[in-house]
């Protein structure tokens, strides 16, 4: 698994994610909330299945070293 999710990306999945788990356990929102266990675990892992299929990256590329043969 290479990493396509970027810092905000990351943070706004992990906290989205645990606004819908508060909001189902409140009773606020139904139990479609738990959802929200998928946008942490993709925030946490720093790779989305979804990125993959759509060629999509919100990370900076790596830096390749120059100085390497």
């Amino acid at each position: 698994m290479k990493v396509n999710v970027g810092t905000l990306d990351r943070a706004l999945r992990v906290a989205g994610g645990s606004l819908l788990i508060v909001l189902t356990l409140l009773n606020v929102i139904g139990p479609w909330g738990w959802l929200g266990i998928i946008a942490i675990a993709t925030g946490v892992f720093r790779f989305c299945p979804a990125y993959t299929i759509l060629g999509l990256r919100t990370c900076p590329m790596p830096a390749k070293d120059e100085g390497a043969v």
